[in-house]
């Protein structure tokens, strides 16, 4: 890690999240310099403890198989924070808890509706002890959806439309492969949170952040005119191409597939150019967009002639050379071990105590900055492992007062 300064540095967050879209935001946090504070129960932490697949020094496993086995996930997403345990539901617990908020900027959770106001945790216990406190809850309906059931991705997925936007007219619905709702809203988390707490700076007066995955996704959907393109004549479900901007799209080459989009009219003649048949750009059914949509199966028989007889590289190096954009269609391994993007730092090795020559990697921080450090550095933490560092150096607790918290299941 750089010794500059990093830009949330003096910000304190407290983590009650589980599972990916709530930790996810606050990894976010973590790699832009917040002092995150993870707080779990002792006897049931974060449920990203134990989602499959689990590294250790023997490699991957489906289980658990040894001591020293531990979740990916929780390898990626606990990075950069400090894990205490406290259980929420101890009388014991309160006095802790409002210590912890009277320290902090930002609280994130993403727990069924109600369930912290049950706790004395919600937004209204948090704002009496700390008006100041930015207050993010990421959530599957919003607070207006209490009661709309539980909300989990491919839920998230099927009620926003996204699963009826990919693959052809007559095909089942298809699942995003990556949890695009999980890691969309807490992109939109944590927007909020830097709003709302630059909001703060000016009115010294916290505010309630509230983000729903159906929100996110279905906003997300509504970026395409889906629907009114299907009232023009375009199907809203196009398979591997994009109709209304053709050539665009997937196209099988002889041993593989390759992304070609040229929608411009210049992105287009040079494809035609590249292809051999440079007189396409005389032609009235292909000279504009316009009539290249009108003419659309005719415009992608001919490129798919050119592309399935050749091999990937030959077609990239091809229409590369003619400025065309266009790129092969890589396998996730291959993708996330791009020297590019690891030069970058947006994606990373994960580390493993026990297992340090791993070849697993995770999401970085894709953001860079000029003048500021950004990333992860410190491993995943175990469970409590900073219990003495938050409670005692900066709560204050002393050796004698959390032994007594832990022999009484507190923390």
């Amino acid at each position: 890690m750089s010794s500059a300064s990093r830009p949330l540095e003096d910000i304190t967050v407290l983590d009650l999240t589980t599972a990916l879209a709530g930790p996810y935001a606050t990894l976010l946090l973590a790699g832009l310099g917040a002092r995150v504070i993870k707080i779990e129960n002792p006897a049931s932490p974060d449920s990203c403890r134990t989602n499959a697949p689990y590294l250790g020094p023997d490699g991957p496993h489906l289980t658990r198989e040894h001591r020293d086995d531990i979740s990916v996930a929780a390898i990626s997403r606990l990075r950069n924070k400090k894990a205490v345990t406290l259980n929420m539901k101890h009388p014991e617990a309160r006095a802790i808890f409002e210590r912890l908020v009277a320290k902090t900027d930002m609280l994130v959770e993403n727990f069924s509706g109600g369930a912290l106001d049950r706790l004395g945790a919600g937004y209204a216990d948090v704002h009496r002890i700390n008006p100041r406190l930015v207050y993010c809850s990421i959530t599957g309906f919003g607070r207006q959806g209490e009661g709309a059931g539980k909300a989990m991705d491919t839920i998230i997925q099927a009620l926003s439309g996204a699963m009826m936007s990919s693959g052809s007219a007559g095909d089942p619905p298809v699942r995003i492969g990556i949890p695009f709702a999980d890691l969309c809203t807490p992109l939109f988390g944590v927007i909020g949170l830097l709003a709302a707490l630059h909001q703060t700076q000016r009115t010294g007066v916290g505010q309630h952040v509230d983000v729903s995955m159906l929100g996110v996704m279905t906003s997300l959907v509504a970026c395409e005119p889906l629907d009114l393109l299907e009232q023009c004549g375009l199907p809203q479900r196009t398979g591997q191409t994009v109709p209304r901007l053709a050539p665009f799209g997937v196209y099988q080459t002889a041993d593989g597939h390759v992304a070609i989009c040229a929608p411009q009219e210049g992105f287009a003649a040079a494809l035609f150019t590249a292809i051999g048949r440079p007189e396409l750009n005389e032609d009235e059914r292909f000279r504009t967009r316009d009539a290249r949509v009108r003419n659309v199966t005719e415009v992608d028989s001919i490129v798919s002639d050119f592309t399935h007889v050749r091999p990937t590289s030959e077609i990239v190096e091809t229409l590369f050379r003619a400025g065309v954009p266009v790129a092969e269609v890589r396998n996730p391994a291959t993708a996330v071990r791009d020297p590019r993007v690891i030069a970058r730092g947006e994606t990373v090795r994960l580390r493993h105590p026990a297992a340090p020559e791993a070849d697993v990697y995770g999401p970085g921080l894709p953001v860079s900055f000029s003048d500021s450090a950004v990333g992860f550095d410190p491993a995943a933490p175990g469970i409590g492992e900073h219990n003495d560092e938050i409670y005692g150096a900066m709560l204050g607790y002393t050796s004698k007062e959390l032994s007594a918290l832990r022999a009484a299941g507190v923390i």
